[in-house]
């Protein structure tokens, strides 16, 4: 699983290099900056995600990426077409935010899965 994380952390990264030139830049590389350090702990440094303080402020990155992911939903129509993503830059927006918050679930359904079987290991 591991490798799966780096792939995500490496993809989020590539996405924040790729804001340099956009107005608004700052802002989305920190949106995506949040899942590609999330993804870079649960593949470097595993063992940070067992605590509580780590699980709750990644619990609250979720939370805001769904936030995010409502209020900044695509707006075109069938915002998933490709011919749609040449012509609307908020419909890649939003995209990516969905891509962001996937990457910030599957962070979190594998540190808690993980927290579980230790747990259940334990007498």
């Amino acid at each position: 699983m591991r490798y799966v994380f780096a792939v995500l952390a490496l993809l989020m990264l590539l996405f924040v290099v790729v804001q340099y030139n956009d107005p608004d830049g700052p802002m989305w590389m920190a949106l995506y900056g949040v899942p590609a350090i999330w993804a870079g702990i649960a593949w470097l440094r595993p063992h940070l995600l067992a605590g509580r303080m780590p699980l709750m402020l990644l619990g609250a990155s979720l939370v805001a990426g769904f936030v995010l992911v409502v209020v900044l939903w695509p707006p075109a129509d069938q915002w998933w077409r490709t011919e749609v993503w040449w012509e609307s830059e908020a419909s890649r927006e939003g995209m990516g935010l969905m891509l962001a918050t996937a990457v910030l679930l599957a962070v979190l359904s594998w540190s808690l899965s993980v927290r579980l079987k230790a747990s259940g290991t334990r007498h």
